[in-house]
């Protein structure tokens, strides 16, 4: 018995040493205690590993236990774990070896994983495809650049020592082949510049980049722009000074030298001349000469200096200044294009048929008469009027409004916004027309003024006026208001925002102030004062960082704490003088009554 026991533990001993060996494979030298089994492995999850094994843990007896524990007791420390591993059945270890594999297997598996990923991840394989192309292309080039190298120095040599017998017979060839080499050499070298020139390359199409809006670089380039603009402007000037005979030596001798030019056949030579003494006088400034010739003088304007820090304010009033001078300016310049585009496009017919009829005559007289005497009239026809004619027109203005044909043509030449106008007008002529049409077909009752009916049939956007503030027939809009002054009213006791600010339109009657609100809804959102509950009336400055003095009017009522704000109203002051001299009619007008 004893010795079948010893086999018996040499056996389990062989098995512990080979699963210490695997331990060893699978944890890299790590002692087997540290790690889990294989049912708390977090590797073996379900998905990856769907046969879990059941590892059974042995169990030993009291009796074995206390042997173990008993350090008299017979036997070592190795005895005790031969007497425990003794009572594992071999299924059991078969199991364990089997659940050590399979985690070692996963293990690997997972890492394979990784390895991919960090391949992908890097692409060291195409990096080095790459590599090897660009070598091969290297050393194809170089073995290229090497063969043309031998083939130079083999074909100089040969150059070097022809045959005696040839260089004879072919002396005149090789003489003309000197010659047309050197004849294309010098040909390159003094017009391949040029011809590289024409060498025809795509556009290049460049995005210019737009600087950020700065107050600091918008008056500088105000400024530029005055200053660039200063000698077309004084240009301009000194020929309307000498058409409107500012001075009359002057005139009278650029009249004389300009009829006698062009009588004698020398007008282009005399613009030519007076082009050139202006380049000179240019030039003698520039080199420091103090010349100042000009009919009218010029007067210096104070050049203020610029400011680095501007308030919010400032800045707000200098954008503002600009935005308007931009659009006078661009209305100008549109104004000017309308009016050419519409002479051309037969707006007005009666204006182009002149124009027609007179580019006919041109066309004939061209034709038919030389290009001196057509050139003489029109320069005769330039000067008188010019110079006379116009001097005429400016002093006497109705005489012009009646015989210069040129300035009516242009003044009556109508821009879009007035043709726009126009169509408009005669649109509503027509709906007046047809209203009134059918308004004489229906009866109105008997004993009702005018203004009564009239203010009857007074409707908003949404019914009639009387009806949706609730008031008599007889209130109706004044003739100023009667559409209405856009706004939005302010009421500052109410703390929701839906009813702190209301947008709408606000009128004015003979007895109240209405405003009634854009949203739909019912009446309740709409707002009527009394003139004579107002205590005070004031023109109101909503935001105190914007430039003027605001686009608001504060109405004080008893029933207010603080006062009703129609703000944001593009015609304030048209609506404060209307609502207070009505406000001063009607409590002048009571107070009377009272008396």
């Amino acid at each position: 018995r004893d010795s079948n026991r010893h086999v018996k533990v040499k056996q389990k001993s062989a098995v512990l040493n080979m699963l210490k060996k695997l331990d060893k494979i699978r944890f890299r030298g790590h002692k087997r205690d540290e790690f889990l089994d294989l049912a708390e492995s977090p590797n073996a999850s379900d998905t990856e590993c769907g046969d879990e094994i059941p590892v059974k843990i042995p169990r030993t007896s009291t009796r074995d236990n206390e042997e173990l524990r008993d350090p008299a007791g017979p036997g070592t420390i190795i005895m005790a774990s031969g007497v425990q591993d003794f009572n594992r059945t071999e299924s059991d270890r078969l199991n364990e070896i089997k659940g050590h594999l399979e985690i070692a297997l996963l293990e690997k598996h997972f890492l394979q994983e990784e390895l991919r990923k960090l391949r992908e991840e890097t692409n060291a394989e195409t990096l080095r495809q790459e590599l090897e192309k660009e070598r091969q292309r290297r050393l194809e080039l170089e073995q290229k650049v090497n063969e043309v190298l031998k083939a130079r120095t083999e074909e100089v040599p040969a150059a070097q020592q022809p045959a005696k017998p040839q260089t004879q017979a072919n002396g005149t060839d090789k003489r003309s082949h000197t010659v047309c080499s050197r004849l294309q050499k010098w040909f390159c070298d003094k017009f391949g510049e040029y011809v590289e020139d024409f060498r025809f390359q795509p556009e290049e199409n460049t995005v210019e980049t737009e600087e950020p809006l700065s107050a600091r670089r918008l008056t500088e380039n105000m400024r530029r722009l005055k200053r660039g603009a200063k000698p077309v402007t004084n240009f301009v000037k000194n020929l309307s000074a000498l058409s409107d005979w500012y001075s009359i030596y002057t005139s009278a001798i650029a009249f004389i030298i300009y009829m006698n030019a062009v009588w004698h056949g020398w007008a282009i030579p005399m613009f030519l001349f007076l082009a050139i003494l202006r380049l000179s006088l240019n030039y003698l400034i520039a080199r420091g000469w103090r010349i100042q010739w000009s009919i009218v003088p010029e007067v210096s304007e104070p050049v203020e200096p610029p400011k680095e820090d501007l308030t919010v304010s400032e800045k707000f009033q200098l954008v503002l200044d600009v935005a308007q001078k931009a659009q006078n300016l661009f209305g100008k310049m549109a104004d000017i294009l309308e009016k050419i585009k519409n002479l051309f496009m037969w707006v007005q017919p009666e204006i182009t048929q002149k124009l027609y009829i007179t580019l006919w005559a041109a066309f004939i007289a061209s034709c038919f008469l030389p290009y001196r005497i057509i050139g003489l009239a029109m320069g005769l026809y330039a000067g008188i009027k010019f110079f006379l004619i116009d001097f005429i027109f400016k002093r006497c203005p109705r005489l012009r409004a009646k015989y210069d044909t040129p300035y009516i043509i242009w003044t009556s030449l109508p821009t879009d916004p007035q043709l726009k106008e126009r169509s408009n007008a005669t649109v509503s002529r027509r709906l007046q027309t047809a209203a009134s049409r059918s308004y004489v077909g229906s009866s109105a009752p008997t004993g009702i003024s005018k203004d009564e009916d009239t203010s009857r049939f007074h409707t908003t956007k949404r019914g009639n006026f009387h009806e949706v503030f609730n008031l008599s027939e007889n209130e109706r809009p004044l003739a100023v208001c009667e559409n209405g002054w856009r706004c939005c009213l302010i009421n500052r006791d109410r703390k929701m925002p839906t009813d702190y600010i209301r947008n709408g339109v606000l009128y004015v009657t003979e007895n109240y102030l209405c405003f009634e609100s854009s949203k739909s809804g019912s009446s309740k959102r709409n707002k009527v004062i009394k003139l004579t509950d107002i205590t005070d009336i004031q023109k109101y400055k909503v935001l105190s960082v914007l430039p003027g003095s605001g686009m608001g009017i504060a109405v004080s009522t008893p029933s207010t704490q603080k006062p009703l704000v129609f703000g944001a109203m593009v015609h304030r002051d048209e609506a404060f003088e209307t609502i207070f001299n009505q406000y001063v009619k009607i409590t002048s007008a009571s107070s009377s009554s009272e008396s």
